[in-house]
């Protein structure tokens, strides 16, 4: 008959989102967001970036850890290198937390900007972005066991994720990404489960992030939710255990991404 062939994805687009976590200026992979368990890569961001470009990637998912973590510095220069590197759409959140910090990532050309610490605590801010620089803001969910994390994931957001979710329809967000921190960096697979409640709970396209293990873990994500579009694969690609050219191949990537029209609006 025309059901698909059991754990293959069921034909529907499906956004597959190389990461490129970034740290003094390098390509970096954190477990669980500890700073201590960072494991450098060889390549720089640029260079990788086109890999992923000549894979397939339609977007490209970028981490500024150093600006996530508060301390004064950034790795904008990177994020220049990578912009003119590809065509890509280039989703980049960290340390999004001021009017200037989304003016800088606008003035570099970035389609979709991240927000996580500033939502949590105070989304009229999120709204009044939306309103200056357009519809290019994407809601950043980190959670463990329910509870937000910001700040870098190192202080509680006072808030469970879906309520927080719940709170996002009318703030003019393009999308959301969920991360459950739990299995961030663990390869031990996907929290399908909370990611779709979520993201029901948004009414947003939402990008799965945290536990890719191996293609079938994507697979299943793209069998899982009609509002889950995508899954940012990060560790799992650099150890070899996903071959990103040949995913991409076997799952539809979706035309049209500036603005996830996949979702309402």
């Amino acid at each position: 008959g025309s059901a698909a062939a059991p754990g293959r994805p069921s034909g529907r687009p499906f956004l597959v989102v190389p990461a490129i976590d970034l740290r003094a200026g390098r390509c970096v992979r954190l477990v669980q967001g500890s700073f201590a368990s960072a494991t450098v890569f060889p390549l720089d961001p640029a260079e990788q970036a086109r890999r992923f470009a000549a894979a397939g990637a339609r977007m490209i998912h970028v981490v500024d850890l150093d600006a996530a973590e508060g301390k004064g510095l950034d790795n904008r220069t990177a994020i220049s290198a990578v912009r003119a590197a590809v065509p890509c759409v280039l989703e980049v959140g960290g340390g999004v937390r001021a009017k200037d910090d989304a003016r800088r990532l606008v003035d570099l050309g970035i389609e979709r900007i991240v927000v996580g610490t500033v939502l949590a605590g105070s989304p009229e801010t999120v709204a009044g972005w939306v309103e200056r620089f357009g519809r290019r803001f994407v809601a950043g969910i980190d959670a463990r066991a329910g509870r937000v994390r910001v700040a870098g994931w190192t202080s509680d957001g006072g808030i469970v994720d879906t309520d927080l979710a719940a709170r996002l329809a009318s703030l003019g967000l393009v999308g959301l990404v969920y991360t459950n921190i739990a299995v961030d960096g663990t390869m031990a697979g996907p929290d399908l489960a909370r990611t779709a409640e979520v993201a029901r709970a948004a009414g947003l396209p939402t990008i799965l992030s945290g536990g890719i293990g191996c293609e079938a873990d994507v697979e299943a994500a793209a069998a899982a939710d009609p509002l889950v579009i995508g899954a940012i694969v990060g560790r799992a690609m650099y150890e070899g255990r996903v071959d990103l050219a040949a995913l991409i191949a076997r799952i539809p990537q979706p035309r049209d991404i500036r603005n996830d029209r996949t979702g309402r609006g």
